[in-house]
């Protein structure tokens, strides 16, 4: 079993556990697409997942996979012009300057996997890490509880604290990735549409 697939396993499984705790207070499910808008890093793991993914779609489903490369190269468009990093290779910019400008970029960008007539990911089965732990709390680097602004609604500090997503997962990840980049040689950040790039 590869480090790769383990840590898919292992998110899917403490989401699993998440959900069966405070199921009732996650709006997650098909068609609520809240966090499928504005850009966000992923490693090289979950890039080549991803490319993966719509490799594979392409040969089972062939229109939904060239609706998929049609929203990546739109997004590509407007992304190119502000990339906070470089262009050719997709890689994110890691200087100050870089991160600040991350923080105002493509904040309305849907994610080119998600179908936006039907609310839901063309590439669900090899989606990123945080897409498959978004919704139940977990802790900021700070060390507070954030959860989904449409989740726990309503719920106590203690309630949403019980349902907290376990807090070893995002650990886990670093050292997966870190393995996965010294494995294959790449170092840094991209974003999906720069991953689906060619795929």
């Amino acid at each position: 079993m590869t480090a790769a697939l383990s840590l898919v396993q292992i998110a899917d499984a403490a989401l699993a556990d998440a959900t069966k705790r405070g199921g009732r207070w996650l709006a997650c499910r098909p068609g609520c697409s809240q966090c499928c808008v504005g850009v966000f890093p992923i490693g090289w793991q979950d890039a080549d997942r991803l490319r993966a993914g719509l490799i594979e779609l392409g040969a089972s489903d062939p229109e939904r996979a060239e609706r998929v490369r049609g929203r990546a190269a739109s997004a590509l468009v407007r992304l190119d012009p502000w990339f906070p990093g470089d262009v050719v290779s997709g890689v994110l910019g890691e200087s100050y300057e870089d991160a600040i400008l991350f923080e105002e970029f493509a904040n309305n960008e849907p994610c080119p996997a998600l179908d936006l007539d039907t609310g839901t990911c063309d590439l669900y089965e090899t989606r990123p890490i945080l897409c498959r732990t978004f919704g139940p709390p977990m802790r900021t680097e700070e060390g507070n509880l954030a959860t989904c602004e449409l989740c726990f609604i309503g719920a106590d500090t203690e309630e949403t604290a019980r349902c907290e997503l376990d807090p070893a997962i995002p650990g886990l990840e670093e050292e997966s990735n870190a393995a996965y980049d010294a494995e294959t040689g790449r170092r840094g950040e991209t974003l999906i549409a720069y991953a689906l790039r060619g795929a």
